[in-house]
This record gives C-alpha cells, sequence and structure tokens, in this order.
C-alpha cells in the first residue's frame, strides 16, 4: 500500500486530523534506504504496529548539504521518488518530506522538536541512528533529543548501526564503494543490486551500427559507477534480461559525455523510448580506447560471454549469499 507523502504540518494535519493517533517517527535523509537504514525502519513498523501508532518518516528535500555546504554536498544515489518508493515497500505508512531551507535551517534543536515532533506528527516514538543531529548547525544529538522527550512526552529510542566485514553500513560508505566501481559491496550494503532507471533515449547508432544493439539509458540519479564495463540485469517493459552495460564516454568514438549503454542478451527489439531499469551484477572491466570498432567489437563480444559466465554461475549458486551483516 502506497505511503502517505505529505510536504507540510499543515498538509499533515489536515491529512490525519486533530484527532489524530501519535506516531512512531524516524528523522534523517534515507539517501539509498541501505541494511541500516532498513533496520531503523523495520523496527519503526513493528513499534507502531504494536502500540497503535502511525509509522511515519520525517525526510528532508533537497539534501541539506545542498544548502548548508553546497561545494561538499554529495551526489545522490537515488532520486526523491526512489526513497520514498523504498521507504514505502517495507511498510512505512506516512512520510514528512520537509522542505529543507533557510527557515528550517536556522530552527533551535527546541524549536524543531516542537513544531514537527509534538505538534504536527504528536510523536510517541522516535527512533534515531546513533550519530544523529539536529537543530541549527546540528546542535542537537540523541541526549538531547532524549531530554526534550522526556519533556513532551515522547520515547526516543537509538538503533544500532549494521557492520558489515568491519565496515559501518551508510550512505557514505555506498557512496565511495560505488564511485569505486565495487558493486559487489554495494549490493551487499543495500541488501539489494545497487539500480539504475530512467528513460531509453536514441543514441547516435554507431554502436549498432559498427558493434552491437544497445539500449541507452538516460537517468535522473546523481550517482553512477565508476566508468566501466559490468554484468547488469536490464528490466524492459515489464521483462528481465541479462546484460552487459558500458558507462563511459565511449573513447574509441571520441566521446565527450558519459553514456550508458547496454547489451541486452537475447533481446531482439529496437527500442527508441521507454521505461529501462539496470541492476548491477558485476564489474567486467575498465573502459579503454581501441584501434577502431573492429577491435572494439571483439571486446564486446568477450564482454558478453563474460557477462553471461557470470550470470550463470550466480543462477547455480541460487545467487551468492550476502556477508552477514550485524549490529554495532
Amino acid at each position: 500500500m502506497p505511503a502517505t507523502i505529505v510536504h507540510s504540518a499543515d498538509q499533515w494535519v489536515a491529512r490525519f486530523g486533530d484527532q489524530r493517533k501519535r506516531t512512531a517517527v524516524t528523522i534523517g535523509n534515507f539517501d539509498g534506504v541501505h541494511l541500516g537504514h532498513q533496520q531503523i525502519l523495520r523496527r519503526l513498523h513493528d513499534r507502531a504496529r504494536l502500540e497503535n501508532l502511525t509509522s511515519a518518516v520525517l525526510t528532508f528535500h533537497p539534501h541539506p548539504a545542498r544548502l548548508l555546504r553546497p561545494s561538499e554536498a554529495p551526489a545522490l544515489l537515488e532520486t526523491l521518488e526512489q526513497r520514498l518508493a523504498a521507504i514505502a515497500a517495507l511498510g512505512i505508512e506516512a512520510v514528512f518530506v520537509a522542505r529543507f531551507d533557510a527557515g528550517l535551517a536556522n530552527l533551535s534543536p527546541e524549536e524543531f522538536a516542537r513544531q514537527y515532533l509534538v505538534e504536527a506528527m504528536r510523536a510517541q516514538a522516535v527512533l534515531i541512528g546513533a550519530n544523529f543531529r539536529f537543530g541549527h548547525r546540528q546542535a542537537g544529538d540523541a541526549k538531547l533529543l532524549s531530554d526534550l522527550g522526556r519533556r513532551h512526552s515522547f520515547e526516543v529510542e537509538v538503533v544500532s548501526p549494521i557492520t558489515i566485514d568491519g565496515v559501518v553500513v551508510s550512505s557514505t560508505a555506498i557512496r565511495k564503494a560505488l564511485s569505486e566501481g565495487q558493486v559487489d559491496q554495494v549490493r551487499s550494503m543495500l541488501g539489494r543490486p545497487f539500480t539504475l532507471a530512467g528513460e531509453i533515449k536514441p543514441g547516435t547508432g554507431q554502436g549498432r551500427k559498427l558493434v552491437v544493439p544497445t539500449l541507452n539509458l538516460v537517468t535522473e540519479q546523481e550517482l553512477l559507477p565508476k566508468a566501466g564495463v559490468y554484468a547488469t540485469e536490464a528490466v524492459v517493459e515489464g521483462n528481465t534480461y541479462r546484460a552487459a552495460t558500458n558507462i563511459g564516454v565511449r573513447p574509441t568514438f571520441d566521446g565527450t559525455h558519459t553514456t550508458i549503454e547496454s547489451h541486452l542478451l537475447d533481446f531482439h527489439q529496437n527500442l527508441t523510448g521507454g521505461k529501462l531499469e539496470l541492476r548491477f551484477g558485476a564489474r567486467l572491466r575498465d573502459e579503454r580506447r581501441f584501434s577502431g570498432p573492429a577491435e572494439l567489437r571483439e571486446q564486446v563480444m568477450r564482454d558478453i560471454e563474460t557477462a553471461a559466465t557470470y550470470f550463470e554461475a550466480q543462477q547455480k549458486s541460487s545467487l551468492s549469499p550476502l556477508p552477514k551483516p550485524t549490529e554495532g
């Protein structure tokens, strides 16, 4: 069931009414909705069900760093739409998407808690991560929030982080791994393959004519895996195909901007539009310049064979098990 999405305190009150139930709330950006986020959201869902509360997420758009530290703002793993869909998929009933502007940024921790958690959302339980900060200049922490909770009759629960092989799962760690092309590590931290989604757009036609036919993806997602060739699954018109995907500037053709091109195995349509989703399985090689289309085609055929071998191995093992996450 889709989550209810609201964008202001007034909308929240209008949607849930003056006699609205109290809530179990978590607060954060939730970029990627990784295993650490999922642990908080599942705990939130369980508490809301047991205590007859509305399960709710308070998140922000745009990312606070876009306003506070624009030069340091991270490229995001997901669009807002993808983030909201992932949150709703975990059974969360409502998401308050607060516009992060100067007014919100300047609220003291006390003002933030009162306006959002107490007056609008009527929080009874607030679940946060161990490093949670809030309010003007991030002056508030878990201890202050707990103090405010005692004053305003809500309980604060700090949820331990998830670690994999000694690394704390975080959006920052996932961004780093993705920028290095470590899509297998990204998969272990997300609990699912990293996905790029968007629209099929016509390319230059050089690949189809001189190398192999491809579908060209245009996405609004900000962070792409490191340039190179990957074994992917492509979802087109409700069907899933194994694929080899190149991310890069196509140096053999003197390209100057990044493209995302996928050759789908056992796919024979010539699509020029529609939705396309790519799920990343394994990195096969770096992108490099070849002497010409003939040499490039030889390498691409080897890439396709390598991708097919990868998926056959995955199928035989029913997908390699993910590293077992542990609570920190």
